[in-house]
Order: C-alpha cells, then structure tokens, then sequence
C-alpha cells in the first residue's frame, strides 16, 4: 500500500489485506470456538472485503478522479519508511511482552506495523480517498489488535465499530462528491488553500 502510485491500487490492497483479516479472525474463532467471532470473521469479509472496496470504486467512478495519488513522499522512501516501521513495531513489541511468546509477537508486531502504515498513508497522501484508505488501514490493525489481545473483543463493541466504520466510509464518499462537485478536485493540497 505504501508503494502505490494509483487508487486503484490502493484500493485493491486494502481489499486484499482486509481478507488476510478475515483469515486470522477466521482461525481465531476455530480456536476459541466462539460463535460470535465467527460471526465478526463474517462481517469483516462482507463489510471490507466486499462492501467498502465496492463503495470505494463506485466513487471514484462516479467522480471520475484522475487515478494518480498525489504522493509528498516518493515510493522508494516509502519503501524505506514500511521497513523502517517494521523494525520499530518488533522492537516495540520485544520490549513490551519479550522472547516469551513468539507467536503472540509476530501479531502484536503486525498489527502495530498495519497501524503505522494507515498513519502514513493519512499525512503522506495528497488525495482525500487516499487518507479515507489510511483511516481504514488504521482501523485493521486496530481490529487485528484488539482480537490478538483480548481474544476477540465483546460481540456489541465489534458490531459497532463495524458500523462505524461503514457509516464513516459513507459519510466521507459523500463529501468527497460534493467537494468534487463544487471545487473539481479532492486534492486536499489545493483545498487547504482556500483557508481566508
């Protein structure tokens, strides 16, 4: 995600990270052999799987933005930046819990490094999809956190960040269109411009 240059793109890795989600919620439902996370591992395929990389490419059509991302930082950096986030996220993560629990370090890690990414992909990203993207990153390593830890959150909290999150996605499509409709562009360079 941190490398590409077009929506598109972007959207389709968002997809495929969303389903490597759904596989990890999926194996932990198998091993707490709990209803509700299989339940959750559900809505996590239909809602970021299906539902909001459908959304996502249905706005981009309908507001017929350019493909291009608007990077202030090049891909070669960011490239260097995701390694640089990776290393930070295991040593954090050797730091919090040690060498005890390998497996349980590898998520944590994860998660915080998924966490990072959403993070750079709001500041560095010039297009204001772009930035709904980071946010959605954001929020699966958040999830992917949060089931690690706790072995799966309470099912109503789950329900509702669910929700959130696709109300979010909508609510932000629906300023984008207008922002669109009324300035032309999404590129939130060009709008904070307009400040008087």
């Amino acid at each position: 995600m941190l490398v590409a240059k077009r929506i598109p793109a972007l959207i389709r890795s968002f997809c495929y990270q969303s389903f490597f989600l759904f596989l990890a919620t999926l194996l932990l439902a198998a091993q707490e052999r709990q209803l509700d996370l299989y339940i959750i591992a559900g809505l996590v395929f239909m809602l970021k799987v299906c539902a909001i990389p459908y959304f996502l490419r249905r706005l981009i059509r309908k507001i017929k933005v350019k493909d291009d991302l608007g990077l202030f930082i090049n891909p070669q950096l960011s490239l260097l930046a995701a390694l640089g986030f990776t290393y930070l996220s295991w040593v954090f993560v050797q730091y919090l819990i040690g060498p005890s629990d390998q497996a349980l370090g590898a998520i944590l890690a994860a998660a915080f490094f998924v966490v990072l990414a959403g993070m750079f992909l709001m500041i560095f990203r010039i297009t204001a999809l772009a930035q709904i993207i980071g946010l959605l990153v954001m929020e699966n390593g958040l999830f992917l956190l949060a089931s690690s830890v706790s072995g799966g959150m309470p099912f109503f909290v789950e329900i509702a960040i669910f929700f959130d999150a696709f109300v979010s996605v909508v609510i932000m499509g629906f300023f984008i269109h207008r922002i669109n409709k009324f300035f032309t562009h999404i590129d939130v360079n060009k709008l904070s411009r307009l400040k008087g």
